[in-house]
């Protein structure tokens, strides 16, 4: 069989099972929700939003351990971070009725704040080690354990906050799941994250090799299908939460991944061994920080 169409049954079987797991997960993720007490908020920031950010992650460790490439690491990060919050914008557009903001419990505004804290560390330093500033502990930039710092202080905030709120969440729901007790929604939620995290790290070297196949690799186009391909998780977990009245799932899973995908930008600076990974990129990656910040 020709090698192209073999890589391309790769690339749909990928699809596939993201498309069959993400709706699973979504399910599974609100039971869990509802069994616990906690709302859809938190188990979308930690649980959604580590499952589906793992593909960024898996490109950054990569880019920076195999491919000595910083800037796909960097790029990808700070391109994920904007792609998540274009999509809470087209969910404001595609929901019919009341927006989207006046629809989200009030508690979004916690990993939202958080989110451009984070976005905004990252972004500053990355601008001042552009101008040759910049302060570092061996090959790690100082900026890297304050990243993690924040991250670890933004999971405590919002589960303070979520466990304060349990009583008034379990009254505003409904049990919408009566014969799925937690330990068969665990298991579920288990089996469908093992689905989506081996296909979407899996994903993004499919597209790669698929893009080089079709002479894609040194274009515009290439490079946005690569990218793209990283993001299908949230596309499909953030729809699927949508079409379940899970709301609040969806929009904790976009702006938890802004959380992941910065804490994901430590990780890879403690990787690079070569010196601070912001004083190895390009500084054009400031526009893509300002933009996912602002």
């Amino acid at each position: 069989m020709n090698e192209l169409v073999l890589i391309w049954l790769e690339f749909a079987a990928c699809l596939t099972l993201i498309g069959v797991a993400g709706p699973e997960l979504c399910r599974s993720g609100d039971v869990l929700a509802e069994r616990t007490g906690f709302s859809g908020n938190w188990i979308g920031i930690t649980l959604l939003a580590a499952v589906t950010s793992l593909p960024e992650l898996a490109i950054g460790v990569s880019s920076v351990t195999l491919a000595d490439a910083p800037d796909i690491a960097i790029g990808n990060a700070f391109g994920s971070c904007n792609f998540n919050l274009l999509m809470l914008v087209a969910l404001d557009f595609l929901l019919r009725g009341e927006s989207v903001y006046r629809r989200a419990r009030i508690g979004h505004v916690l990993p939202a704040g958080f989110g451009v804290i984070l976005i905004g560390v990252a972004g500053m330093n990355l601008s001042m080690h552009g101008h040759g500033v910049g302060f570092r502990i061996g090959h790690v930039g100082g900026y890297a354990p304050v990243i993690l710092l924040l991250y670890v202080l933004a999971m405590r905030t919002v589960f303070l906050y979520e466990r304060e709120h349990r009583e008034e969440y379990a009254e505003e729901i409904a049990d919408r799941y009566p014969q799925m007790t937690a330990r068969a929604a665990a298991l579920r939620f288990a089996a469908a994250t093992a689905l989506i995290v081996a296909a979407g790290v899996w994903l993004p070297f499919v597209a790669e090799r698929l893009a080089a196949a079709m002479g894609w690799n040194t274009t515009f186009v290439g490079t946005l299908f690569v990218a793209g391909a990283t993001s299908l998780p949230e596309v499909v977990v953030t729809v699927s939460a949508v079409r379940i009245g899970a709301l609040d799932m969806a929009i904790g899973n976009l702006l938890g991944s802004n959380l992941f995908n910065m804490a994901g930008v430590a990780l890879s600076d403690l990787l690079y061994l070569k010196g601070p990974i912001l004083a190895h990129v390009s500084p054009i990656h400031a526009v893509s920080a300002c933009r996912a910040w602002r």
